[in-house]
């Protein structure tokens, strides 16, 4: 498998570890800001199949140091529980409530506030549903490499999580914890700012996958089918998802974030409208 048995040179590690510690030191404890009505997710994240579209009624597989496919520029090494789309919103979310907060402090929330903003219905499945998610994103080891970061950079999506007191009882106050290497993934020039009623509003699937994608380009370029497929993590024939990618081509349009699109030959170009 590419890059999972490569290693650095160990003085080369050295000095990748000393120079993230300096760049930690030197940048603020705190995320950037953008606009309640926005939530916003490193370009890497949304460019790659980290939070990938399988089928909801298929058995999520634990992933060992296993490569991540990428468009573009980047390298993604995975361990832990397969992450779909529904992790992706509520990540998007926490990481709205963490900008409130020092990186490496308690996040604090109501399940039911968190729940009401992600759309889910009020209902105690719901709250299991959130459990599950902060759960399974806890126990996570993403090493991620691009151009920009200059070396990998190994990050947990949640530190700590706590919804049950010693007692094992349900918290009033569920408490997260986002490590300080965050800010490195999340600087400013290369954050992608979703419109957060609009995220929420669509279907997990290929659908929400691909706005996330194309909202990360302000131009997007022409990409070929299969690289659709591997994006979106999908195991359907590329014809079957060619169907489904139709299906989802034609939900961007009607919600008005694409302007037009056409598939050539198995090469997709999009125009978006803002």
């Amino acid at each position: 498998m590419p890059g999972s048995s490569s290693r650095l040179p160990k003085e080369t590690e050295v000095d990748s570890f000393e120079r993230i510690l300096a760049s930690l030191a030197a940048k603020p404890k705190y995320l950037p800001e953008w606009p309640d009505g926005q939530r916003a997710i490193p370009n890497e994240v949304l460019r790659s199949a980290l939070f990938n579209c399988r089928n909801r009624n298929q058995k999520r597989i634990f992933l060992k140091d296993i490569e991540i496919a990428v468009i573009g520029d980047g390298q993604i090494m995975y361990r832990g529980e397969e992450l779909r789309q529904d992790d992706e919103l509520v990540w998007l979310h926490l990481i709205h409530l963490a900008k409130k907060v020092a990186l490496g402090e308690c996040v604090e929330f109501t399940p039911y506030s968190f729940v009401k903003a992600l759309g889910w219905p009020i209902k105690g499945q719901s709250y299991e549903r959130l459990r599950t998610c902060l759960s399974r994103m806890q126990a996570t080891a993403i090493r991620i490499h691009s151009k920009r970061l200059g070396c990998f950079i190994s990050v947990s999506l949640i530190l700590k999580f706590k919804s049950r007191d010693e007692n094992n009882e349900n918290m009033s106050r569920w408490q997260v914890w986002v490590g300080e290497e965050m800010r490195l993934l999340f600087d400013d020039d290369f954050l992608t700012r979703v419109n957060w009623e609009t995220r929420k509003s669509l279907p997990d699937g290929i659908t929400s996958k691909l706005f996330g994608y194309w909202a990360s380009h302000r131009q997007p370029y022409p990409v070929k089918v299969e690289t659709l497929v591997k994006l979106c993590g999908s195991e359907m024939a590329q014809k079957n998802f060619k169907i489904e990618l139709k299906k989802a081509l034609g939900e961007l349009v009607r919600i008005e974030f694409l302007d037009s699109w056409e598939i050539v030959e198995d090469l997709v170009a999009v125009k978006r409208r803002y």
